[in-house]
């Protein structure tokens, strides 16, 4: 496993601007599911475990 890096700058209480090796990326927070602007969905399933799609 490689080193990465990852900045997140808060917009709102759910909106992140998130700056990474790889590039610029927004996401949205609406409830246990968080949708970024490269179309990736989280979901969170419990205290510390998430589901990615």
């Amino acid at each position: 496993m490689g080193l990465s890096f990852r900045k997140i700058i808060k917009l709102g209480k759910n909106t992140r601007l998130n700056v990474s090796k790889s590039g610029i990326s927004a996401s949205r927070k609406a409830g246990p599911i968080t949708i970024n602007s490269r179309g990736k969905v989280t979901i969170r399933l419990g205290k510390g475990l998430t589901w990615r799609l």
